[in-house]
């Protein structure tokens, strides 16, 4: 049972974001894995007031809290440290400032000594010491602020069944993988990082915690007395994915949700293989595909059409890029599977997979929206003449991102085939009326006046930048270890790094100004 009211509930879950029983909605998920094993979930949404917390009573076994889909702070804040309310373009609903510690020690001045379980991507990105922007400075991980008991990291579904069954069970909540505890003791078997107090004094030790982090391993951080410990990730399958995502989701949704124009999504794979080093995906969903079976992604695309709202339309089929479902890899390596020679780029699976879901009776079109890896997807021009004949509608969306090779080797991106992809797609859509349009970053590390004028130099000739975003240093990217210590961690070079508020301004109307006059002239 899940419910937003009555009272007895084994684990209440608190969100900042409004609850949707969808499948792309973090509280979504979690609610419907542990409601089909029979927990009984209670729901509270934003909650602002004492009355909020208190009006479904404390839970049998736990509270389980979550900020979301997104970090507070970056909720909250544009690059430039500006609030978003003040952003006539945005149309997010603000939530506390660092959410989980707002909502969990709200918990702990009105339940006091209740367990509390903390996920999502502000817990999993901020589980070890960690640079804030916002702050300028380090913080300690968020499981001592929060005063938690307990740290989901990456997708929690197998992580909270295995806290649901222990609570039940009274038994301890150590030694679960995918998640982190503080602990006195430090374990055998784990790999000790520089401590909280090295870290925030230390750029180099910094450095050294930053090419140490890893979902694989048993990690262990000192502080003062205690130690932060990480147990390596669990191993996800396409099995465990094909059961989350046949879970009996409504996908009914808030007024206010933020996933209306994605009601009618399908997710094909979780992880991602490019290794950005200004994404967190890595220490999150991690660096490994795993897809859904054909079987049960076209199964789910089948029920959908039984759905009284659906209009025969697939808002979007894809995950963090869409053309990487059926590259997974089972290799137990530390290699960049981009980069590996047995990596099958050849889209085969994915061609087949579309070709039958548009073969569903009822099913008008299916959009790909989640964007692709361009890079990827020219080593098959099939799979791009599919995508442009089938599943796009006006626009493609890529991300080249930079065009200044400097740049873009802080990012860990290669742009060597972008004209070539260009080329191709516009020779085979000038008579669709179809064309691509682009994401840029202005201000990554290593980015100054003389590299931002190599951007503009390539946008001279492109249209229809979607956006481009001034860098955010969000926690425990590779891009934000440079940004704070202005030293690339696996070359230990310098890097050039603007802070400054006028300079990362000035590069913003540079490219800006370009984008506005392209503009003018399409």
């Amino acid at each position: 049972m899940i419910s937003k009211s009555g009272k007895n509930f084994d684990i209440i879950l608190i969100t900042a974001e409004y609850h949707d029983d969808h499948p792309l909605s973090p509280s979504g998920i979690i609610s419907r894995v542990l409601e089909s094993k029979g927990y009984k979930v209670g729901i509270i949404e934003k909650p602002l007031t004492k009355e909020d917390y208190l009006k479904l009573g404390p839970p049998k076994l736990f509270f389980a809290v979550t900020s979301g889909s997104i970090d507070s702070m970056l909720h909250n804040y544009t690059p430039l440290k500006k609030t978003r309310s003040d952003d006539p373009h945005s149309n997010l609903s603000l939530i506390p400032d660092r959410a989980l510690i707002v909502y969990c020690n709200r918990i702990r001045e009105y339940f006091k000594s209740v367990v509390i379980v903390i996920g999502g991507i502000e817990a999993s990105m901020r589980r070890f010491a960690h640079y804030d922007y916002w702050d300028n400075d380090i913080r300690r991980s968020i499981i001592f602020d929060s005063r938690a008991n307990i740290l989901v990291y990456g997708n929690g579904e197998k992580q909270i069944l295995e806290i649901a069954e222990r609570s039940k069970k009274k038994l301890s909540l150590k030694g679960i993988s995918g998640t982190c505890v503080i602990s006195k003791e430090l374990d055998e078997g784990f790999e000790i990082l520089p401590s909280f107090k090295e870290v925030k004094e230390d750029p180099l030790k910094f450095c050294e915690m930053q090419k140490a982090l890893s979902n694989k391993k048993n990690l262990a951080q000192p502080y003062d007395n205690n130690y932060l410990l990480q147990y390596s990730y669990p191993n996800y399958s396409t099995e465990d994915l094909d059961w989350i995502y046949s879970l009996p989701y409504t996908r009914r949704l808030h007024p206010e949700s933020l996933l209306k124009m994605a009601k009618f999504s399908v997710v094909s794979h979780r992880g991602c293989i490019g290794n950005c080093n200004f994404c967190s995906l890595k220490l999150h969903q991690g660096d490994k595909i795993i897809s859904r079976s054909e079987d049960s992604i076209l199964r789910e695309i089948e029920s959908l059409v039984s759905h009284p709202d659906f209009k025969g339309y697939i808002d979007d089929l894809g995950g963090p890029s869409a053309n990487m479902y059926g590259m997974d890899c089972n290799d137990k390596c530390d290699e960049d599977c981009i980069n590996c020679k047995k990596l099958d780029r050849s889209h085969q699976k994915l061609i087949s997979l579309l070709k039958k879901a548009r073969e569903i009776k009822g099913i008008k079109k299916i959009f790909v929206r989640s964007g692709i890896r361009y890079d990827l997807a020219i080593e098959n021009k099939e799979y791009i003449k599919v995508l442009s004949e089938h599943h796009i509608s006006g626009c493609l969306k890529i991300a080249p991102e930079h065009f200044s090779k400097k740049v873009l080797s802080y990012m860990n991106k290669d742009n060597s085939r972008f004209d070539e992809f260009v080329s191709f797609f516009q020779s085979i859509n000038k008579d669709k009326k179809q064309f691509l349009k682009y994401y840029l970053m202005v201000g990554h590390p290593g980015d100054d006046e003389k590299e931002i004028m190599k951007l503009k130099e390539k946008i001279i000739h492109l249209s229809n930048i979607e956006s481009f975003q001034v860098f955010t240093p969000t926690p425990m990217t590779n891009s934000t270890c440079i940004y704070w210590t202005g030293i690339e961690p696996k070359s230990m070079k310098r890097v050039n790094v603007i802070h400054d508020y006028k300079t990362k301004k000035k590069l913003k109307r540079i490219i800006l100004h370009e984008i506005n006059k392209n503009k003018s002239y399409s």
